[in-house]
């Protein structure tokens, strides 16, 4: 069936997909998330051969409640914190009778009208687990694979590594000093206020997922402590009757101006000092955004109360570094995720405290063939830059993008990654941290560089790279 989504302005109408070229290169995607979907489509209509495994039944990741892959964090209040224009892929805007930040389940809706829309839906293999991706001796890549079947083994020229960043939990280590006697969960494993109903909760964080757990245990439990180490800015996510994020900016405008906008997003949200939270020690452009509609009214309103970092446990009791203490039957950490790769040995890819340094936060320049969709965490939403990410991918497997010398890859990769380091404090959580609009320009332009190089290369003279070489002699090689 057809699907046209209307928006105030247009529909769009069904692409019709180009028959697989066996010619060019053969391409492994791992996951169906929002970025395995958005790789799946580039592949798709291009015409590469390829396969998508997810290890679940389904497809939209952590935007599907009680995802059968067993690894999705979404819960039963989660909404998106980028509004819905500024999170929709390009060529498929949301519904337009969608609220301006839609529930986790019309997310899920979209994405599925999304795989409907494009027809790609049956190229997914669904109930199917990558257990090892590995080189071969030609440079390309062994993927294993293991269902209720059995397992599997295929050689691919390139894979698309889409298995998200949300789904590894990350503790505190070492642990605090003595024994906690109640229940300790990570946010990973928060799914409805039905696990904080009656109960004296400590919340551990300070992201988006702490204040949404924090607001609806002021709804439900019998008390709640938010404990916070560090200061965050938490912004409104509506200013002046309209979405925080709508202010869009042009790409190549300086990393201040983006500052800039995130300031006055802060001033005009109101401080939290006089709510109990600490001062940040940093500008609001120095973190990723916190949004909160809820959390003043609920501090204001003495449901939340506001701790520091905690410094012991002693039976029912957390301790802070402040002297003062709160009782609990439940700790729910929101402390963040690990990036990890279950399926690439560390010694080719070993993200040690989230850092990977990659080349547009895309390729990996000793690694050809080997591509990351989606490995950032940007001030706005992943769904566009993995989008990006994805067609540029597609353009290089299939010669339609030339890229530069191998130096000056990683010159470039080195630059970016050094500027995000100043931009953004010293932290797990911004090891992958971009700006949103500066990266769709960016990624945009080198791609109309790279279709130049290309169209300079002399399709018939001897010796030429084809396609299905190129993604064992691109960078790195």
């Amino acid at each position: 069936m057809a699907y046209f989504v209307k928006s105030a302005h247009r529909s769009v109408a069904v692409a019709a997909p180009i028959p697989r070229d066996e010619s060019l290169p053969s391409v492994c995607v791992i996951g169906a998330g929002s970025s395995g979907l958005a790789a799946v489509k580039a592949l798709y209509l291009a015409g590469l051969p390829f396969d998508c495994f997810e290890k679940g039944s389904a497809i939209g990741g952590n935007w599907l409640f009680d995802n059968p892959n067993g690894h999705s964090a979404c819960y039963e209040t989660l909404e998106i914190n980028t509004s819905c224009p500024r999170m929709a892929f390009s060529d498929f805007p949301m519904p337009a009778d969608y609220p301006p930040y839609a529930r986790h389940d019309q997310v899920h809706a979209y994405f599925e009208a999304y795989a409907e829309h494009f027809g790609f839906r049956d190229s997914i293999t669904f109930g199917t687990t990558v257990t090892d991706v590995a080189r071969t001796d030609d440079g390309r890549w062994r993927v294993r694979t293991e269902n209720s079947d059995g397992g599997r083994e295929r050689v691919y020229d390139a894979v698309l590594v889409a298995n998200g960043h949300h789904w590894d939990p990350r503790l505190p280590e070492p642990s605090y000093p003595g024994s906690f006697s109640g229940e300790q969960i990570h946010a990973h494993d928060y799914r409805s206020g039905d696990q904080l109903a009656g109960r004296d909760v400590v919340v551990v964080g300070a992201g988006n997922s702490a204040m949404d757990i924090a607001v609806e245990g002021a709804k439900r439990a019998n008390s709640v402590a938010l404990s916070i180490r560090r200061g965050q800015w938490v912004m409104r996510k509506f200013l002046f009757g309209m979405p925080s994020d709508q202010i869009a900016l042009p790409g190549w405008m300086p990393w201040w101006v983006t500052t800039a906008r995130l300031r006055i997003g802060a001033l005009g949200s109101g401080g939290l000092k006089k709510y109990g939270l600490p001062k940040p020690p940093h500008t609001p452009g120095q973190s990723h955004p916190v949004q909160s509609e809820q959390i003043r009214t609920q501090i204001a309103a003495g449901k939340v109360k506001v701790r520091p970092g905690i410094t012991r446990f002693d039976g029912d009791q957390v301790l802070f570094s402040d002297g003062t203490s709160a009782r609990a039957d439940l700790i729910v950490w929101a402390t963040g995720y690990r990036v990890s790769f279950p399926f690439i040995d560390p010694s080719l890819v070993d993200p040690e405290d989230n850092e990977l340094p990659l080349w547009k936060r895309t390729v990996h320049p000793d690694l050809p063939g080997l591509y990351f969709i989606g490995l950032l965490q940007p001030v706005g939403a992943v769904m566009p830059l993995a989008e990006a990410q994805s067609a540029w991918v597609t353009a290089m497997l299939t010669g339609g993008y030339e890229p530069p010398t191998d130096a000056e890859v990683r010159a470039q990769m080195m630059r970016d990654h050094e500027r995000n380091k100043r931009h953004f404090y010293a932290s797990p959580r911004h090891t992958m941290e971009v700006d949103f609009d500066h990266y769709l320009w960016d990624l945009a332009r080198e791609r109309r560089a790279g279709a130049k190089r290309a169209a300079r290369r002399a399709p018939t003279e001897p010796g030429q790279r084809t396609p299905q070489s190129a993604t064992r002699q691109q960078v790195g090689a």
